[in-house]
């Protein structure tokens, strides 16, 4: 009986070698190579353990580390390529082990299985990429933070419909996003609580009548909790599910804030200029300065999208307990990471750079009657029915129009024939920055409150 096949870790039951076809198809090394770390530490820890355990002798468990350690300083200086024969990088790796020290290699797989073992790689991995996102959140964060310090008195539109409504700091408009990260932040750190759970030990779905501690190895790789269902074990993807869903929603408000960067640079608008090192420009039209960094992490929030339906859609049918097909979980969830990491990276980049026009943005803020409800709101106070005070400012908008005047330019004595009850004190409610800083409820834009919390924020990002 001869064949490629019966040189697999599982080709005992097999007589036919398996079809090359076949090889390409079910291979996933060339992707699954980047858990090569977490695979050896999962796999040192595993055997650290046998010998703890008696399963193994000490010598045999010492001989096997040891060729693991130099397994790791091959793959990282490229003298072991993984042979996509093997299928991926956990039978690879246990390939050139028993390579190297012979047929004691075989040992380290005892009480485990690919099953247990593959989600223990991906677990170690996401662990520290989730806190790799978050430091990228934080980063984002703080330049975000810093432009609004510097910005504390800047005004401009603040947009429903992505009509002018009513005009806002430019420092509340930046804190905005900051809350909307906060909240991303704070999904992945919880996430952690369902990432950080210890699977090795499960074996294949039943657990294993080896005398193992599971507690011991969860402990020594840094788990705080251990599975407590075999089956569920090597079947749950939920926590890769989860931070694609914690991913893609991150990525969207990346995508948000991308958009406006996009259209606040256009000629149109004309409220910001984004820095020449994160543009591009036209093979045909000289004059064009693209926004094409931002327009790519708009584009590619489809991709984080794309990934979480893929996996969820792999998911959504399968029976317990391991099945193949979850070997599609790595590409989704690796493109993620990549993809989230860089745009948080560039988007960090282009708010630190990016330059505000300041005059124009308060000049277009004075446009499109951003003070009628200001206006609408004095009439309350005069005793007026809100909804009689709406009616009445809008008649007056209308009239307004007709004339093409602003309110503040109107006349008092016309505005009287709409809004009996305006005195000459309603041309400070209706100047700019009254108005503005007339919105001081907790979270409006007013300057104590955009500064309050502001202080908030300079505060808890000073060491994180």
């Amino acid at each position: 009986m001869q064949g490629r096949s019966l040189k697999k870790p599982w080709g005992g039951r097999f007589s036919q070698e398996t079809d090359g076809l076949v090889e390409v198809f079910t291979q996933s090394v060339h992707c699954d190579v980047r858990l090569y770390k977490e695979d050896i530490k999962g796999s040192i820890v595993h055997c650290e353990m046998l010998m703890r355990q008696g399963i193994i002798r000490s010598e045999e468990g010492d001989k096997i580390i040891q060729a693991l350690l130099e397994i790791e300083r091959e793959i990282e200086e490229g003298a072991f390529i993984p042979d996509p024969a093997l299928e991926d990088i956990h039978m690879n790796i246990e390939a050139r082990l028993i390579e190297k020290v012979g047929p004691v290699g075989g040992k380290l797989h005892t009480a485990r299985s690919r099953n247990d073992q593959v989600v223990l790689d991906e677990r170690l991995y996401l662990r520290e990429e989730v806190r790799a996102v978050v430091e990228g959140i934080r980063h984002l964060q703080k330049s975000l933070v810093v432009r609004a310090r510097e910005h504390l008195d800047s005004l401009l539109p603040g947009f429903t419909h992505l009509q002018h409504a009513q005009p806002v700091r430019l420092a509340f408009y930046l804190l905005a996003y900051v809350e909307m990260l906060e909240r991303d932040r704070e999904r992945f750190m919880d996430s952690l609580k369902r990432v950080n759970v210890c699977p090795l030990g499960a074996g294949a779905l039943a657990g294993t009548p080896l005398p193992i501690d599971r507690d011991w190895v969860a402990k020594k790789l840094g788990f705080p909790r251990v599975s407590p269902n075999a089956m569920d074990t090597v079947s749950d993807r939920d926590f890769i599910l989860e931070f694609l869903a914690n991913a893609a929603i991150t990525m969207i408000h990346l995508s948000r804030m991308a958009e406006e960067l996009v259209v606040w640079s256009s000629p149109e608008f004309s409220f910001v200029e984004l820095p020449d090192s994160y543009c591009t420009g036209s093979s045909i039209m000289p004059q064009k300065k693209n926004p094409d960094v931002a327009e790519l992490v708009r584009g590619k929030t489809g991709r984080a999208v794309g990934n979480l339906v893929s996996l969820l859609v792999v998911v959504k049918g399968l029976p317990l307990a391991y099945n193949r097909d979850l070997q599609e979980d790595k590409e989704a969830l690796f493109d993620t990471v990549d993809t989230l990491k860089m745009s948080l990276r560039v988007m960090a980049g282009m708010y630190e750079k990016v330059y505000f026009k300041v005059q124009e943005m308060e000049k277009r803020a004075k446009e499109g009657f951003t003070n009628a409800t200001d206006l609408a709101d004095y009439l309350v106070k005069k005793g007026v029915p809100f909804r009689d005070a709406h009616k009445m400012v809008g008649e007056l908008v209308a009239y307004a129009l007709d004339k093409e005047e602003p309110l503040e330019d109107l006349p008092l004595e016309e505005m009287k024939m709409v809004c009996p009850m305006v005195e000459e004190d309603v041309y400070e409610i209706l100047e700019l920055r009254h108005g503005v800083d007339g919105r001081g409820s907790y979270g409006g834009t007013a300057k104590n409150q955009v500064e309050e919390r502001l202080e908030v924020w300079e505060e808890q990002l000073k060491n994180a």
